[in-house]
């Protein structure tokens, strides 16, 4: 009965670890993404504000050989 009693002791403390592991790389991933969401907010600013007053298209801008 003790060996059987270790073995459950082992494989808890095992299943803790790992349960620790992933909610470590969870975490790491949570912030991973919440600096890429910040990221793609600034970028779309950026490509805001970098954008054309005017609505031109691509058709109007004939290129020079034309």
């Amino acid at each position: 009965m003790d060996a059987r009693l270790n073995e459950l002791e082992m494989k808890l403390s095992f299943a803790e670890d790992s349960l620790e592991q992933l909610n470590m790389t969870i975490y790491r991933q949570q912030q991973q993404i919440d600096q890429l969401q910040l990221a793609v907010i600034e970028l779309r600013k950026q490509l805001a504000a970098s954008a054309p007053a005017e609505g031109r298209s691509l058709r109007e801008e004939i290129p020079p050989h034309y």
